[in-house]
């Protein structure tokens, strides 16, 4: 048994975790698109995904998703600011 008390060693367990990588991706939709239709791809080309204007985007964590959020610009660069987590069921209910 430990000589720490529980809080401690919480603390310390989660200590041992905080610096492993995840990888965070933002969806702002997706399409298919034939072979073909890829070749003819050229600057300027417009594809259209299957997600509307102002939907929420999708916050996958290592390709789960967690969260959803809206497009914000920080410093002229692109963000997310998160709006709903995702709940653990509607998790367990993509996976279904």
């Amino acid at each position: 048994m430990s000589d720490m008390p529980d809080g401690a060693l919480d603390k310390k367990n989660l200590d041992f975790i905080l610096d492993i990588p995840l990888q965070v991706t933002v969806e702002l939709g997706r399409t298919k698109l034939l072979v073909k239709d890829i070749l003819q791809l050229n600057q300027g080309a417009v594809v259209e995904l299957t997600k509307l204007a102002g939907e929420p985007l999708d916050i996958f964590v290592n390709s789960k998703l967690v969260a959803r959020g809206e497009a914000v610009v920080v410093n002229e660069k692109f963000g997310v600011r998160l709006v709903d987590i995702v709940t653990p069921n509607e998790r367990v209910e993509k996976i279904l």
